[in-house]
């Protein structure tokens, strides 16, 4: 179900990167983030309501560590949307999204070096061509 559930993300993601140059020709891109993150935190809201995610929660059913990382992934993950939208806004959505992309490279570097996964081959092999196949997408 995972594979699923990748592929409609990516898909989705192609979505941000096409409406996203669109809706930022007239707004500043810093706002622009900001209405998409409102926009995302008041659908989730009303989702995790309607799917009834809140039944049995409550702020002490999570440690002080689960906050810490949950916290830290918003963090990173809004100045993630910040940069991307500041790219965005004057470069060419192509070039953005692959170099954005890139981030797979650094996913397989972090998971090595913090969460002691394991290093293959293939995976850095896969690693090498994604980053020629960014630089290929993003020179003219």
């Amino acid at each position: 179900m995972w594979l699923l559930y990748a592929f409609l993300s990516s898909i989705f993601a192609a979505g941000v990167a096409i409406v996203g140059k669109i809706g930022l020709k007239n707004i500043d891109s810093t706002l622009a983030t900001t209405i998409r993150s409102i926009t995302m935190a008041v659908f989730l809201i009303i989702l995790s309501l309607i799917s009834d995610k809140f039944n049995g929660f409550s702020i002490n059913s999570l440690s002080n560590n689960d906050w810490l990382f949950i916290i830290l992934a918003g963090i990173l993950g809004a100045l993630s949307w910040l940069f991307y939208f500041f790219a965005l806004k004057d470069g060419p959505v192509n070039g953005v999204v692959a170099i954005d992309r890139l981030s797979i490279v650094f996913v397989f570097v972090f998971s090595l070096l913090f969460l002691k996964e394991h290093f293959t081959i293939k995976g850095l092999i896969g690693v090498i061509l994604m980053v020629f196949g960014a630089i290929l997408i993003s020179i003219k």
